[in-house]
């Protein structure tokens, strides 16, 4: 099993390179996951208690739950992935069932935040994109489909999304193999993944 890790701010386009690798690769042999499914559960607190929670601070990442399911994957098991709600700001009761396939997927802002996960990783990829691109993405991302309002949206930005960014995600560049500038540039560097991934498959 090769499993990759991506990488990359907010908004930085972490899931159009993912859905790029994955295009060339036949469906039954790679899975995806997500670290937003593996935010903390949050049933003690009340609604207004969870819009607070700092969602861009690795404390709010259940990595030992995501390290135990990826190992899980890697002995053959099946797992049960978590979902997470970002209209409730918390975990539903339901899991998504996941077999091990020959390559898996991690893509998440804070993934290499964790070194016991970043050491599980076969190939560490980091997808970088300029500050304001990343602002327009996460606002239109938010209000479309998370339902926020843009003066929630920028306040969020400002107080916990940019310094956030600078503390602990634009630091984990540096344990990247590989950085992917998301621009119209990024065809050469997605297909010396594909050709990594295809080598070892």
């Amino acid at each position: 099993m090769l499993i990759i890790g991506i990488a990359g701010g907010t908004g930085s386009g972490k899931t159009t390179v993912v859905n790029k690798i994955i295009k060339q690769l036949p469906l039954d042999e790679v899975c995806v996951i997500s670290q937003d499914s593996y935010y903390k559960a949050t049933d003690d607190l009340s609604y207004d208690e969870r819009t607070k929670i700092n969602f861009d601070h690795p404390r709010a990442i259940d990595f030992e739950l995501l390290i135990k399911q990826l190992k899980e994957l890697k002995k053959g098991k099946t797992i049960q992935q978590p979902v997470y709600s970002f209209v409730t700001h918390n975990r539903t009761k339901d899991s998504v069932k996941t077999h091990p396939r020959k390559v898996v997927i991690v893509e998440g802002i804070l993934i290499f935040n964790s070194e016991e996960l970043r050491n599980l990783f076969d190939i560490k990829i980091f997808v970088h994109a300029e500050t304001d691109e990343r602002l327009i993405r996460r606002v239109r991302r938010d209000i479309t489909e998370r339902g926020r309002d843009i003066d929630e949206v920028l306040g969020r930005y400002q107080n916990t999304l940019k310094p956030m960014h600078q503390q602990f995600i634009e630091p984990t560049k540096n344990y990247a193999d590989i950085i992917i500038p998301n621009d119209r540039h990024n065809n050469v560097a997605i297909d010396i993944v594909r050709s990594v991934i295809n080598e070892r498959l």
